[in-house]
């Protein structure tokens, strides 16, 4: 898929103020500091699409990107670590959930996960309350740069194993990123692409 067009449509924190296309959705969502803002500029080649900052949790609001004129990228707040008051995190969590289980035009939740950490709670529980929820996802594994290309390996390997340890009978469709490299930004492109053809 090619990016001809990307322009923000809105931000809010009310499902109900949604755009009302009926155009396929596809949520970014992670804890704070995972690059987020970068992996979204990555994928439409657009530097200043999303807000980067050094200060986790600088995403606050729905997001709303309209690409190619045909889909939505949305930008969510991360979950997690984030220098807010603890009001504000509820009422992040709030807005989250409800679009989550509200938004019928979303079809696929890519959760991004730090490559070079181990597996946090907080994303597994995420994550099983998304399976919960039946709401389909996929794991994006972002600063691949980070490491070595064995470590990558290595790093995704154990993850994906431990999940299945967990409670997943099978581990999600993942892909392996890094935003200054443009590693993954093909896969994942046609991944939307594929999967916005089997929705026509």
């Amino acid at each position: 898929m090619k990016i001809t067009s990307a322009t923000f449509v809105m931000s809010n924190s009310q499902v109900a103020l949604c755009p009302k296309d009926r155009l396929a959705e596809y949520a970014f969502i992670g804890r704070s500091n995972v690059g987020k803002s970068s992996l979204i500029n990555m994928l439409t080649q657009r530097k200043s699409l999303a807000k980067t900052s050094g200060r986790p949790g600088k995403t606050q609001l729905i997001n709303h990107f309209l690409i190619n004129k045909k889909w939505f990228l949305v930008d969510l707040p991360g979950y997690g670590y984030a220098r807010v008051s603890k009001k504000s995190k509820k009422t992040f969590q709030k807005f989250i959930t409800s679009y989550f289980e509200e938004r019928e035009q979303l079809v696929n939740a890519f959760v991004l996960i730090d490559i070079r950490h181990e597996p946090q709670k907080i994303d597994f529980e995420f994550m099983e309350w998304l399976g919960t929820h039946q709401i389909p996802f996929s794991i994006v594994f972002t600063k691949a740069d980070k490491l070595k290309a064995s470590e990558v390996e290595t790093h995704v390997a154990n993850y994906l194993a431990k999940m299945t340890e967990e409670a997943w009978e099978e581990a999600p469709k993942h892909f392996v990123t890094s935003s200054s490299k443009y590693t993954g930004r093909d896969d994942l492109l046609h991944y939307i692409e594929q999967v916005n053809a089997s929705l026509s």
